[in-house]
């Protein structure tokens, strides 16, 4: 097992990032919200506030589309989202988060801005601000879906 100094970077962001997913995913159980999987909380995560199509969830997510569109199934299915028209294409549908997932987000938002609070108490505001600008620099070079 490698000591901490050895641990690599992207072992070094997982691990914070694990810890507050299953804090995430705990109070959403505590809350009512006991049937969401971590897969499809990512995939929700990705719809944005007019509904995204399931194409654009597919890609961002970095699944196929036959995956995408099992997990909105079951999404759908739960009440967290609804598949309506897109607008500005007739043959298109948007998938929309429906209101049990605006309050689903607003449970995990508030434990993260809680755990959030922690990490900076801990390291400090100077040390929380530059952890995330410098996380932000690396989003431009490892997230493709940064620029849009």
């Amino acid at each position: 097992m490698a000591a901490e100094s050895e641990l690599g970077t992207g072992v070094l962001l997982f691990i914070p990032y694990r810890a507050l997913e299953n804090r995430v995913f705990a109070a959403l159980d505590e809350a009512g919200f006991d049937d969401l999987t971590p897969a499809q909380a990512r995939l929700m995560q990705r719809i944005g506030p007019h509904g995204t199509r399931l194409t654009e969830l597919a890609a961002q997510a970095q699944i196929t589309k036959q995956t995408a569109g099992f997990l909105v199934d079951q999404l759908e299915k739960a009440g967290y989202v609804e598949r309506t028209p897109d607008p500005t294409d007739r043959r298109a549908r948007l998938v929309c988060g429906a209101e049990r997932a605006w309050a689903a987000k607003r449970v995990a938002d508030a434990v993260v801005a809680e755990e959030e609070a922690k990490w900076e108490a801990h390291i400090g505001a100077r040390r929380m601000r530059q952890l995330r600008e410098s996380l932000t620099l690396l989003r431009e070079i490892t997230d493709p879906w940064a620029r849009l």
